[in-house]
C-alpha cells in the first residue's frame, strides 16, 4: 500500500472517530496508534487531510449536499460521508494530486471501509462534482 493512500486510510479513522465521538483532533493525533506507527510521510499527509478538511468543513459539505442528490448529510453513513469530505477537500484545495486518482483512491478506501453500496456512491458524487466545478485555482 503507497504512503498516501495509508494517510487517507487514517484521515477517514481520524475524521470518523472525530464526528462520531466528538474527541478533539489534536487528542487523536497523539493518542491514535496506528497514526504513530505509520511511515512519516503516511502521517504527515493524514494530518494535513484531517486539518485541512476540518478547516473547510462547512465550505465541503455545502458543496457535498449540493451534488448527493436526495441524500442530506446526516442521511449518509458516516463513513461515505467522511470519505467523501476527504476527497472533496483534495479535489478543492489541493491540486498536487489528479482528480482522477483522488475519485479512484476514494473508491478503493469505500470498498474497503463502507458498504457493500458505499463505492458506487462514492464515485457517483465525485464525479458529478468534478464535472459540476470551476477549475482548480479560480475563484469558483
Amino acid at each position: 500500500m503507497g504512503v498516501r493512500r495509508r494517510g487517507r486510510e487514517l484521515a477517514l479513522q481520524m475524521l470518523y472517530q472525530h464526528e462520531l465521538a466528538g474527541t478533539d483532533v489534536e487528542r487523536i493525533f497523539s493518542s491514535f496508534d496506528e497514526l504513530e506507527e505509520a511511515p512519516p510521510g503516511a502521517r504527515e499527509f493524514a494530518v494535513a487531510l484531517v486539518r485541512g478538511v476540518l478547516a473547510r468543513r462547512d465550505e465541503i459539505d455545502e458543496r457535498l449536499g449540493g451534488q448527493a442528490d436526495n441524500w442530506r448529510l446526516d442521511r449518509m453513513a458516516a463513513v461515505d460521508r467522511n470519505i467523501l469530505r476527504l476527497a472533496l477537500y483534495e479535489l478543492l484545495f489541493e491540486s498536487d494530486t489528479p482528480p482522477a486518482v483522488v475519485i479512484d483512491e476514494a473508491v478503493e478506501i469505500a470498498k474497503r471501509f463502507g458498504s457493500e453500496r458505499s463505492s458506487q456512491f462514492v464515485n457517483g458524487v465525485l464525479d458529478g462534482v468534478l464535472h459540476r466545478q470551476a477549475p482548480r485555482g479560480s475563484s469558483g
